[in-house]
């Protein structure tokens, strides 16, 4: 076949999801609608969200200087939107990944096909499991290695939160709210859309109309028949507002947020409880997950602190406390009985139980 050459397989060319197109798409789909697109973008949720990522984004961490506030808060809202958030471990610090493949052995990974983005496209490399950062929250025992957004979690409730807004959306769009018919006698279409327009933009000023048209059964049209009818659908028997307040609620307690933080009538209190409830039931365990894949990846033990920067603990409690150890202590003295056996009592540990013994 000299001087031609033999014709080569082709080359099959695929496309691993790294190109701009679907950089922006893959960014958009899971960091502002997150993963089921029902009720994300809804203000309950994103107020939610944006507790998330604040609350993270001022916790202390100690033992690390690369987890910094910024990369806490992608963390957060990527944890509340998708249930798990991604960053390459690089010496100028942690890189945010937006979409990520992985292979796992015996339900841990151990490899990632990562693409980060860029401004003018992303890219797209490999990395082992030492080298990222992959924080997740409610995991399930059939994919342990990915996780679960709230919203997720509680899929019929974001539903009802988002049919009843669509609809409600619906009405105040469609619906003649507002609109009245006003009986007349029979008339052309001309005039009737004159007469129409002669209501139009008159507040505040008396209008007299007067028909001099009969009906078809000789006599002129009754004063009854003059009384406006309204138009305005009525939506309290649908029990719309009472539905959508249970919906919000719910998809506040599926974030960990206490519903009467977001009450008319909440007081300080009440304002006080909801951030501790927040910062000691959600976030903290979330930092402590942070801290534990850091201590793991970064070789340094890492702690991170969200009770202490969010002050979500009760000062007029602990004051009563400290006064009553105080007085508990100087009975002790005076009784001639060690202060720390007694304070041993109140813990049950195994300390406690060798003073007792």
């Amino acid at each position: 076949m000299w001087p031609f050459k033999r014709k080569s397989d082709p080359i099959e060319k695929r496309s691993s999801a790294s190109g701009f197109t679907a950089e922006i798409m893959s960014a958009r789909e899971s960091y502002i609608s997150g993963r089921t697109g029902i009720a994300e973008l809804t203000a309950t949720a994103q107020a939610c969200i944006s507790m998330w990522e604040n609350g993270l984004a001022i916790a202390d961490v100690d033992g690390t200087s690369m987890i910094d506030p910024a990369s806490l808060a992608i963390a957060g809202r990527g944890l509340a939107l998708r249930g798990e958030a991604l960053f390459l471990i690089r010496e100028s610090g942690l890189v945010p990944v937006a979409d990520w493949d992985l292979s796992t052995r015996d339900g841990k990974p151990r490899a990632y096909r990562v693409s980060v983005s860029e401004a003018g496209g992303g890219r797209t490399e490999t990395a082992l499991a030492a080298e990222v950062l992959h924080f997740r929250i409610g995991c399930d025992p059939v994919a342990p290695w990915l996780g679960t957004a709230p919203l997720r979690r509680a899929s019929l409730t974001a539903g009802l939160l988002n049919a009843l807004e669509s609809a409600l959306s619906e009405v105040f769009e469609n619906a003649p709210l507002g609109s009245q018919v006003l009986p007349m006698p029979e008339q052309s279409a001309t005039d009737m859309e004159t007469l129409g327009r002669g209501f139009r933009g008159r507040r505040g000023r008396v209008l007299l109309r007067e028909s001099v048209n009969v009906t078809a059964a000789g006599g002129p049209a009754p004063q009854a028949d003059w009384r406006p009818s309204d138009l305005s659908p009525d939506l309290q028997k649908a029990m719309t507002s009472q539905s959508l307040a249970a919906s919000r609620e719910a998809i506040c307690a599926a974030f960990g947020v206490l519903p009467g933080l977001f009450s008319a009538a909440t007081t300080g209190p009440m304002v006080r409880e909801s951030q501790r409830h927040l910062a000691g039931w959600t976030l903290q365990p979330i930092a402590l997950l942070i801290a534990q894949e850091a201590t793991a990846k970064l070789g340094t033990p890492v702690a991170v602190d969200t009770m202490g920067p969010l002050g979500a603990y009760d000062a007029g409690a602990r004051a009563r406390a400290i006064s009553a150890t105080v007085q508990a202590l100087a009975l002790a003295k005076e009784a001639g009985v060690n202060p720390e056996a007694a304070l041993a009592l109140l813990d049950w540990s195994k300390e406690a139980e060798g003073v007792n013994e």
